[in-house]
């Protein structure tokens, strides 16, 4: 039995920020104690937190390691590698792999591939299609984070596109259904008007113009309607306007059904930033104006927003060349979420206690994750901690990503990610991670 004794802390939990130290025994959290408090047994190993913040773990709802099948720009190594070095020690990541998680078969080799790969823990949502909704009800919810249904372009068959097809998925899920919603029609109506105005590829600027505001609105609001109609759980991803906020209740998370998770991607950035970025913020849905980024930025303090999420999405840069349609849609900023948002921390956006609800709560609670996300006496020791005044700066040198870069490069920082903990064990230390570590699979409480 090791015990660990973190000390000297500034623990930031459950709407709390207060000084003390936490004891680890083996994978839980034995001992939260206040002040100057010493455990009640002895230590094999102290470690002093030098006054930064100890929050729980982040879990990232929203990921695409791109494995199996796409494994020349990611994989589960790399990427749970970029996670510990960024404090997030649980994801869940997306079914739009080679072969895509449609069938039963392709989930299980998931799990089975993860435990021998994965530095943090780990789940996978189980793709919906317009035919293989029969598998639903031989899912087993403790085990699946849950339904990933794209009502918007995607790769293969993903997409959803049929009436009858999303109504028997919001009906049969008995999960949690998680969103991308963008109305085809309208993009590709905006597609053609756009390639005869400015030929086959335009610019990339004209990404939110054909990816717009209303193709989000529009498949947005048809999912809550849906929802409220058969009464399932939702939770609609990356929402990228301030008109799709108006579909949401400012009520805590327990008292609804309906939910909606902000990325990084559009917290961070807006269409300004693509003079100077170009492709490298094209995503889906698109990077859309400032006036959206900032209401996105002011529901954080409400309960409009429920979650913070990446949709990291890893790509060669060689994949990043062209324009608004020739350019592959993903970036990869898993690695450095947690110091982004603390940015909105330290810019006085939001508080360090929204930040920890946002990222690490609200996602256990939403998706019902057995005993993570809180500092609590029983749960398992995923902690990190987190120097709230180390300024430094990103280069390509500290880019865990199997891609190989960023669109935070070069931007500096004024926290950053001390030391990470996935059930106990030290993973991240001194700019480097352990990536003989194994983390575990998630479980949930349905």
């Amino acid at each position: 039995m090791k015990r660990i004794w973190i000390h000297h802390a500034v623990i930031v939990n459950e709407g709390r920020k207060f000084n003390g130290s936490v004891v680890i025994e083996n994978e839980i959290i034995k001992e939260v104690l206040e002040g100057d408090k010493r455990p009640e047994e002895a230590c094999d190993e102290e470690i002093n937190a030098n006054g930064c913040y100890l929050i729980p773990g982040v879990i990232d709802d929203h990921v695409h390691f791109r494995d199996p099948g796409l494994t020349h720009k990611a994989d589960m190594a790399s990427e749970t590698a970029a996670a510990a070095a960024g404090g997030v020690t649980s994801f869940m990541d997306m079914p739009n792999c080679n072969p895509q998680t449609t069938t039963l078969e392709a989930l299980d080799a998931k799990f089975a591939d993860a435990a021998t790969k994965c530095v943090v823990n780990y789940s996978f949502y189980f793709g919906a299609t317009n035919n293989n909704t029969e598998l639903l009800e031989k899912l087993d919810k403790t085990h699946v984070c849950g339904v990933k249904v794209f009502m918007g372009a995607s790769t293969g068959n993903m997409l959803v596109d049929r009436m009858e097809s999303l109504k028997r998925i919001f009906s049969h899920a008995g999960m949690l259904i998680a969103t991308h919603c963008e109305d085809q029609n309208i993009i590709r109506q905006n597609t053609e008007a756009f390639k005869q105005k400015y030929g086959e590829d335009p610019s990339i600027e004209c990404h939110p113009l054909i990816r717009s505001e209303e193709a989000c609105y529009q498949s947005s609001a048809l999912a809550v309607r849906l929802a409220k109609e058969t009464g399932a759980r939702l939770h609609i991803l990356h929402v990228s306007t301030a008109r799709e906020l108006e579909l949401f209740e400012d009520k805590p998370l327990n008292e609804k059904k309906i939910t909606a998770e902000a990325c990084v991607s559009h917290l961070f950035f807006c269409d300004q930033d693509y003079k100077t970025l170009g492709t490298r913020i094209k995503c889906n849905p698109s990077i859309k104006t400032q006036a959206d980024r900032d209401a996105l930025r002011r529901a954080l303090s409400t309960h409009k927003i429920d979650v913070i999420g990446t949709d990291h999405a890893p790509h060669l840069l060689s994949e990043k060349q062209g324009g608004a349609l020739k350019a592959v849609s993903g970036m990869p900023t898993l690695q450095f979420s947690l110091v982004s948002i603390y940015e909105l921390v330290h810019d006085g956006i939001l508080s360090v206690e929204q930040m920890v609800e946002k990222m690490c709560h609200a996602p256990a609670q939403l998706y019902q994750i057995h005993k993570r996300g809180f500092i609590r006496p029983g749960y398992q020791a995923d902690l990190v901690l987190l120097n709230p005044n180390h300024e430094w700066e990103v280069t390509a040198e500290c880019i865990q990503s199997k891609c190989g870069w960023s669109p935070m490069e070069g931007r500096r920082y004024h926290g950053k990610v001390e030391k990470t903990f996935v059930n106990g064990d030290l993973v991240f230390a001194n700019d480097q991670v352990d990536t003989r570590h194994r983390g575990q699979a998630l479980s949930f409480e349905r």
